[in-house]
Parts: structure tokens; C-alpha cells; sequence
């Protein structure tokens, strides 16, 4: 049996999307009333430990998608809880989605890099997909304004951007074929990379006119996100800035056995 947690998420929905014709997959998520589909679903909470053992009763692969974004404790408390359950309840394999290793200038890789360690020496097998950022997130950090510019602290920095849809279809072809990839790393980030100026084309607007970072900072600060996603926005765009998140990979090419989709077609979509 294969089980997907957060399932209602954004990439847990696409991923129950492309398993929905198989007889063997259950889908997991904190409210059960929010998805509407023909798998079976299960109560799956990271903030519920005590609840998660009995989740995962039965499950032989757990495709664990990561438990959205919190402070660095509250992750990887949730995260610790899932990996303590699926050791409990006898899960065989543990296919987790992180982030990938140029992400280790993102504010939020610590709790990445923490579960792929305690996956590591959990005793089951794993398979670890560190996923390249979305190109619809780039899409929305860099929205056209109503007088045809796009303003955004990326500076002349271009980002190896993926398609959600293509890592969904990744972590649905390696939970199936688990064994394959036990104990394998994947870099899932784009053979492409984009940039400002590019989705300014793409979108058909006439200019790109990079912010600075504290520019960039007063104006999400004042959308009303919370206090801790604002570094993790603006350090994103350093990191893209900077060219940290410019390196490219055929790890993506390799599991969906296809070119994967343009991702500046993605971010426009």
C-alpha cells in the first residue's frame, strides 16, 4: 500500500491525481473532508503523533511530502513525529520530498537536511527527491503590476525553476517503483533557467525593474504575512540574485523519462 500524505496541498493534489487509477494508494491529510476523490482517505496529522502510528497502519510505501512551512521547530517536530509513526507502524519505504542542495542558502533547509538524516538512520529505506523551487512561485513573486512592470529582488539572478506538475509526477513514478530507488538522492530542479526579465517577456508587459531587498521586505511585511515567512521570501530572492539557484540537473529528465515542461511556460500558465 502506498500512502500520500498532505494530499490536499498543492503538490499532494497533483500527486493523488496521477495514482488515482491504482487499487493499492490511500490518501492522507489533516481534514479528511477536503478531498474529494476516489482513493480512500485517512486522518493524517503531523501535529497528532499519537494519532499518525494508526494512519500508517498497513502502509508498505510512504510518500512523505513535507510539512508545509512553520519556524524550523515546528517542522521538524512534525517531520520527527511522521518518521517516529512509520517506524512504529512497520512502513518498509520512505520517499520523502526536500529541497534541493543549492537550497542550502534558503532560510528553510535546515529542516530538510535534519529528515534526510533521520531518515537515513531510521533503519527503513528511503528515497530522497530534493526538489527544485516551482516556477509558479517565481510566478508569484514576480507579478506584473497594473501599469504593465514587474518589480522583484532578483536582480540579474535566473533560477533552474520547475513545474509543480513535473515533480508530482515524479514522487508518483519512484513511490510506485520504491525499491528501484531505495536509498537514492535525486536533484529535481529544471534544465532551464529563468529569470525577471524572462517572465516580463512572457507575461507581454514592457518592463522588469528590480527592488532592492528591503524594498522587497517592507512590501511583503505589509501584505500581512506572517513574521516568519518574510526572511524565508526575501532569502529566496537573494539566493535567486545571487545565482545560487542557477544549477541545473537531469535527475528530473532521468525519472519522468521525458523532457520536462518549460518552466517559464509554467510560471505564465
Amino acid at each position: 500500500m502506498i500512502l500520500v500524505t498532505g494530499a490536499a496541498g498543492a503538490l499532494g493534489t497533483l500527486v493523488a491525481e496521477r495514482l488515482a487509477d491504482r487499487g493499492d494508494t490511500v490518501l492522507g491529510t489533516r481534514d479528511p473532508r477536503q478531498i474529494q476523490a476516489s482513493l480512500p482517505v485517512r486522518r493524517i496529522d503531523f501535529d497528532d503523533p499519537d494519532g499518525l502510528s494508526q494512519g500508517f497502519a498497513g502502509v508498505d510505501v510512504l510518500l512523505m511530502i513535507s510539512a508545509g512551512h512553520g519556524e524550523d521547530d515546528t517542522v521538524m517536530a512534525r517531520h520527527g513525529a511522521a518518521v517516529d509513526a512509520a517506524q512504529k507502524a512497520g512502513v518498509g519505504h520512505v520517499v520523502y520530498t526536500s529541497l534541493t542542495a543549492a537550497g542550502d542558502h534558503l532560510p528553510y533547509a535546515l529542516p530538510h537536511r535534519w529528515t534526510e538524516r533521520r531518515l537515513r538512520e531510521s533503519g527503513m529505506d528511503w528515497s530522497i527527491l530534493r526538489n527544485g523551487l516551482y516556477a509558479e512561485l517565481l510566478a508569484g513573486l514576480a507579478t506584473p503590476s497594473a501599469d504593465g512592470r514587474i518589480t522583484a529582488p532578483f536582480g540579474d539572478g535566473r533560477l533552474a525553476a520547475v513545474a509543480r506538475a513535473d515533480l508530482a509526477e515524479a514522487a508518483a513514478r519512484v513511490a510506485v517503483e520504491a525499491p528501484a530507488h531505495a536509498g537514492r538522492v535525486y536533484e529535481l530542479v529544471g534544465e532551464q533557467t529563468i529569470g525577471g526579465a524572462d517572465l516580463a517577456r512572457a507575461h507581454g508587459v514592457a518592463t522588469y525593474e528590480p527592488e532592492t531587498l528591503a524594498q522587497a521586505r517592507t512590501r511583503i511585511a505589509a501584505s500581512g504575512a506572517e513574521p516568519f515567512q518574510v526572511p524565508m521570501v526575501i532569502g529566496t530572492c537573494s539566493a535567486i540574485a545571487a545565482g545560487f539557484m542557477a544549477g541545473t540537473s537531469g535527475d528530473l529528465r532521468q525519472l519522468l523519462g521525458r523532457e520536462p515542461r518549460s518552466p517559464l511556460a509554467a510560471a505564465v500558465a
